[in-house]
């Protein structure tokens, strides 16, 4: 890992979402694929899409590998930092910004808990069909990633057929 690109991310985010230390690495250097670990060189966890988008421009302008990570419960390595790099964690992005009964719409952040997002709705007595198996512990970032959808798939579709709108940082971090 570059100095230089270690110098500008620490100086461009709040030092508490950047973590250099080996149990970080560790712990999200992984999935539930079988034995399988790669530790990213740093990992850093937002709060908020302007420290994504300033992460992902930084990465860009250093042509360092960034691999978005969610609850790291896919069995296929998607969030596996398999050329190290940054590991960017999701999962302090974790609001449910709206449930709009109106509308039947909900807006979320990618860090929120599927089965989190289940309850709320239900609460209003609404439904969300996707039910992946991991929904207690797998994010909504991380099913849109998958596609997840579990044994509803067939009836009501995958995880990507719930999406209406996105916010998107792009990889030259825009």
């Amino acid at each position: 890992m570059h100095e230089a690109f270690l110098t500008a991310l620490r100086s461009a985010l709040p030092p508490e979402i950047v973590d250099l230390g080996t149990e970080a690495r560790v712990n999200y250097g992984h999935d539930e694929t079988e034995d399988l670990s790669y530790p990213p060189d740093v990992v850093v966890r937002p709060r908020n899409t302007a420290e994504v988008a300033a992460t992902v421009r930084l990465c860009a302008e250093h042509e360092i590998p960034v691999t978005p990570i969610g609850g790291r419960t896919g069995l296929s390595g998607g969030a596996l930092c398999v050329h190290g790099g940054v590991g960017l964690s999701l999962d302090r992005m974790n609001a449910i910004v709206d449930i709009d009964e109106r509308n039947l719409q909900v807006t979320v952040e990618p860090g929120v808990i599927t089965q989190v997002l289940m309850d709320a709705v239900a609460a209003k007595g609404l439904y969300y069909p996707p039910d992946p198996s991991s929904k207690g512990s797998c994010t909504i970032g991380g099913n849109l990633a998958e596609n997840a959808g579990g044994p509803r798939a067939v009836k009501y579709g995958v995880t990507r057929d719930w999406v209406l709108n996105m916010e998107v940082v792009l990889p030259d971090g825009s």
